[in-house]
């Protein structure tokens, strides 16, 4: 994956990012694999230019003019933390942890959940659109 108008070095750090999340996917042979795959694809169809990356010894992020979100593996939940969730909209109440703190907000999923495709895919839209609204008032 490869992103426009980036240096040639940032796009070689997306390219291993982009490795490295494959081998975690691949790694995790359960449910736990088949939904961070799924949340991916979500993120990648609701952001196509979106930046994935390598974080904090092993934590995969998807940025786009900022952090929007990560996705993190437990043994009981797949964890997507946005990184300024308590400023998203929320109508459908996808989330449900990390609901005291005044930034980040994220959504636990567990085995056998279904995942609300539209109301995600609207959350990554509109962390990806708070971005950028931050980056024009600059």
């Amino acid at each position: 994956m490869k992103a426009t108008g980036t240096p040639e070095g940032q796009s070689q750090e997306n390219e291993s990012a982009t490795r490295l999340i494959d081998e975690r996917i691949a790694s995790l042979p359960d449910w736990r694999g088949e939904t961070l795959g799924r949340l991916r694809a979500l993120i990648r169809d609701a952001v196509p230019d979106v930046a994935e990356e390598w974080k904090w010894r092993g934590v995969p992020v998807w940025s786009h003019g900022g952090i929007l979100c990560t996705g993190e593996t437990y043994k009981e939940v797949v964890k997507t933390t946005f990184a300024r969730g308590a400023s998203l909209p929320d109508p459908t109440g996808l989330f449900n942890s990390s609901l005291e703190g005044s930034t980040r907000r994220a959504i636990d999923f567990r085995e056998g959940e279904a995942i609300d495709a539209a109301a995600f895919k609207a959350l990554v839209r509109a962390a990806a659109d708070l971005n950028a609204s931050k980056a024009r008032r600059k």
